[in-house]
């Protein structure tokens, strides 16, 4: 009988940026009329014209509150359900001046690289430029005379955080306001792809030279023990954006390029993947019994390795044969073959290579970092 795949939901959701700025909408609303609307239509980046619902409405003659709940549609976001806060109030300096800040729940920018102010509220350009032409297109009245300043917070956002990369990008107290267009896409790698490419912009940012791209949770904990004289913002989990992390670090000039992986993804570099996501192609057994080979397997194991489909099931094939040193020197080998015939005398490569337990079973390659 055949397994029936899991189907993925297809129904998009809003942006922090999005309720962010839908939110100070209803708040600005509620100073021009003296009550709060029950919803409010607020213009996307993208254009749109979405209606939101108004929670927690107050307001008096020149302070108001609204809440906007964030719904992340069918996209799996730590952020769902977040209630983007935004707290507005009429004030006497000078006129038409929209003064946008970070309260309690919204990160604050601790490092240069990410194109925001060092200290200041980790609203990002296009949601920062939302917000405020959303009040602008509700508060004009008020603006010919005075000046309107918005609050942005998010209760819990310092929790929320910490299921982030905020911590290794140098935003701490909270989460991102973020959003280019307004609109969640369901399991959209775009912004997976987008925060390693900003990793390690960071990282270039900060002086280093050095980035150490992991491909999981696992290799990640694994290359930071291995590596700890390093700066934290060296360290940038690519999941399966090797192409993106390598072109990047080539764009921003990193000397030393540091992979931590397991046997299935290293293998799927080794065979010239630069996506190496599990369903994608399938990962290639009889390189496998090739270095299997070169490591000293006699050929009836190489066999056995070439006719089955998974990596580990080579890994464990050498481990019985006492060959796995072996095998892994042969398997990090060939990574840095590979990548160094697509990227040329551009940088290092160093292979750190652990199992499924993150314990250290090979480091091959140049441009060791040892303590």
């Amino acid at each position: 009988m055949e397994r029936k795949r899991k189907v993925k939901g297809t129904r998009k959701g809003f942006t922090t940026g999005a309720c962010s700025a839908a939110a100070a909408r209803a708040a600005v609303l509620g100073l021009v009329n003296g009550s709060m609307p029950e919803y409010v239509d607020c213009d996307l980046p993208n254009g749109q014209l979405v209606r939101f619902k108004v929670d927690e409405p107050e307001c008096t003659s020149d302070t108001a509150h609204a809440v906007v709940i964030k719904d992340a549609g069918d996209d799996p976001d730590c952020t769902n359900g977040a209630h983007l806060t935004a707290d507005v109030r009429i004030i006497d300096d000078g006129k038409n001046k929209i003064i946008l800040k970070g309260g309690d729940g919204v990160g604050t920018i601790t490092m240069r690289g990410l194109g925001l102010e060092v200290g200041g509220p980790a609203i990002n350009p296009v949601p920062r430029q939302n917000i405020k032409q959303n009040v602008q297109a509700v508060g004009f009245e008020i603006l010919k005379n005075r000046s309107i300043e918005v609050v942005i917070s998010v209760p819990n956002g310092e929790l929320m955080s910490k299921k982030t990369l905020n911590d290794r990008l140098g935003i701490i107290g909270g989460i991102s306001i973020l959003g280019t267009t307004g609109i969640v896409h369901p399991y959209s790698t775009a912004a997976f792809r987008a925060s390693v490419i900003q990793g390690i912009e960071v990282a270039a940012n900060q002086g280093q030279d050095t980035v150490v791209l992991t491909t999981g949770g696992r290799t990640e904990k694994f290359v930071i023990r291995e590596l700890s004289n390093l700066e934290q913002a060296c360290f940038v989990q690519m999941g399966d954006f090797l192409k993106y992390a390598l072109d990047t670090a080539v764009k921003e000039g990193i000397e030393h390029v540091v992979i931590g992986g397991m046997v299935g993804k290293l293998t799927k570099m080794a065979q010239g993947e630069t996506v190496t996501h599990a369903g994608r192609n399938a990962v290639n057994t009889d390189l496998l019994a090739e270095l299997a080979a070169a490591a000293g397997a006699p050929a009836e194991v190489c066999k056995e390795i070439a006719a089955a489909e998974t990596a580990r099931f080579a890994s464990e094939r050498m481990e019985d044969l006492n060959l796995i040193a072996e095998f892994y020197q042969q398997l990090g080998e060939r990574v840095i073959k590979t990548l160094s015939a697509r990227y040329p005398n551009m940088f290092t490569l160093q292979i750190l290579i652990c199992d499924f337990d993150g314990n250290k079973l090979a480091d091959i390659g140049y441009g060791k970092n040892h303590d």
